[in-house]
């Protein structure tokens, strides 16, 4: 099969033949479709997540066909569509995992990270960490769901009935997110790079009520903020624009360091938290509530071979919406 691979270089990836994978006791083997571009496979080129996999494949948005089955993997049949997402696998019989907080299990495993992902044209996978997809997205359209929506979805949770939402940092997960703050009554107010007009504008065609640079402070005190931007001192910036009692919610899973910063801005019973992967209820919860909003997600197509430019183009900034990678054959 065809891949791009992550190796002792580090970046670019390089295309290479592998051989195909073949599914161990509970797996499955995905004939890739179309696989979403993250930040976080940002963070793993570029080292700042330790301890990859050698010779990795990247992409953990994975959207797919069952072509194989494993022994003991009866939950899809071959054909079945699914898509594939960040938490791979975990223990099961850990203290988080029994308490329906798997996302915190200290042994689980990340695809596309510990587990090759999607930047390939097949894909193993866990079936117990695989998702039926709505049947009214296309493969484009729901690759960035299943991380890009659903660590937003968590992080939505995390702000608790929150009405007056800050979104620190307008890509792939705040413009899905925006969109289900906006269906749940919220007034969205959208904090972008400074000087980017283009993701402002973005912003207010979703309906944010207000859109400005991340250096400037929130036209009315916020209830909650959610920070996708990975951006240490944006905390304490949202923290200035947070009422108190409100929450501040750190989404991604690599941030710069925060700066140091008075008391007084924490004072006031505002808490900061942050988000960690996701739990398959996550998942089930997410990809129900998706098509009856409906979500529609902006994507951006790139071919496989071209998974280079695409993740140029995330680190620059040059895209509203979510970058997928299409898989040919």
């Amino acid at each position: 099969m065809r891949a791009m691979v992550l190796d002792e270089t580090r970046r670019p990836l390089r295309a290479v033949d592998l051989e195909r994978p073949v599914p161990g006791p509970g797996q499955l083997v995905i004939r890739v479709r179309a696989c979403a571009v993250c930040r976080t496979d940002l963070h793993v080129i570029d080292g700042e997540l330790p301890d990859a996999k050698p010779h990795l494949v990247p992409g953990h948005e994975i959207v797919g066909t069952v072509v194989e089955t494993g022994r003991g993997a009866d939950r899809f049949r071959i054909g079945d569509r699914v898509g594939v997402p960040w938490l791979g696998w975990t223990c099961g019989q850990c203290r988080y995992c029994s308490a329906g907080r798997e996302n915190l299990c200290a042994t689980a495993r990340f695809t596309g990270y510990q587990i090759d992902g999607g930047y390939a044209e097949f894909a193993a996978a866990d079936q117990r960490y695989c998702f039926t997809l709505p049947d009214v997205y296309d493969d484009v359209a729901a690759a960035p769901l299943l991380c890009a929506g659903l660590i937003g979805y968590r992080a939505l949770r995390m702000t608790g009935d929150a009405e007056r939402l800050g979104i620190y940092g307008f890509g792939a997960a705040a413009h899905i997110i925006a969109q289900v703050a906006l269906h749940q009554g919220r007034r969205v107010f959208a904090f972008t790079r400074p000087g980017d007009d283009k993701a402002r504008r973005f912003a207010e065609t979703l309906g944010a009520v207000w859109s400005g640079g991340s250096d400037l402070p929130a036209p009315e005190p916020l209830d909650a903020a959610i920070l996708f931007a990975p951006v240490g001192a944006l905390i304490p910036a949202a923290l200035r624009s947070t009422a108190r009692g409100g929450t501040v919610v750190c989404a991604g899973i690599h941030m710069s360091d925060i700066p140091a910063m008075p008391y007084a801005l924490l004072w006031g019973e505002r808490e900061i938290v942050s988000v960690a992967n996701l739990t398959r209820q996550d998942g089930e919860e997410f990809l129900a509530l998706a098509p009856q909003i409906p979500i529609q997600a902006a994507t951006t197509p790139y071919s496989l071979a071209d998974a280079n430019r695409a993740l140029a183009d995330l680190r620059q900034g040059r895209l509203n919406g979510a970058a997928v990678l299409q898989v040919s054959f």
